[in-house]
């Protein structure tokens, strides 16, 4: 299975996120903000970052945008679940994310993501035809 890396500032949210990717069969780690995360990420390079938007130090935007532009870590595939996105919002898909569930989001749907996202694996995050094939605006 993969290796997960969770940013997540609430640690109630973070709590439930890792028992449900474990059980699942995944690796996880995770961190209570975005720079902690990217950090992490720099050192143990998670096959799939799981990141929430708001958080303290560097928000999920901010995270997105700081792994797209490391030339080790460009190719991994983001997941953000929030609850402060609106439909046809397109700022995380300008920020390279992969894939958006809005909170609350059922907890199958966030394994099933995960883990298509895992299979995928690193991938580029241009335009045109390398551009990430999961990459969408936001929808209810």
């Amino acid at each position: 299975m993969a290796v997960v890396l969770i940013a997540e500032d609430d640690e109630d949210i973070a709590v439930i996120l890792t028992r449900l990717l474990k059980r699942a069969g995944h690796t996880v780690s995770r961190e209570p903000d975005g720079l902690a995360a990217f950090e992490s990420a720099i050192a143990n390079r998670p096959d799939v970052v799981l990141t929430d938007l708001g958080m303290p130090r560097m928000d999920g935007l901010e995270l997105s945008r700081a792994i797209r532009s490391h030339p080790d870590l460009a190719g991994i595939p983001i997941l953000m679940l929030s609850g402060q996105l609106h439909p046809g919002d397109t700022q995380p898909a300008e920020a390279g994310v992969c894939a958006v569930l809005l909170k609350p989001c059922p907890n199958d749907r966030v394994v099933a993501t995960v883990g298509e996202l895992a299979q995928y694996g690193s991938h580029a995050h241009g335009t045109g035809a390398a551009e990430c094939p999961r990459r969408s605006v936001v929808t209810a």
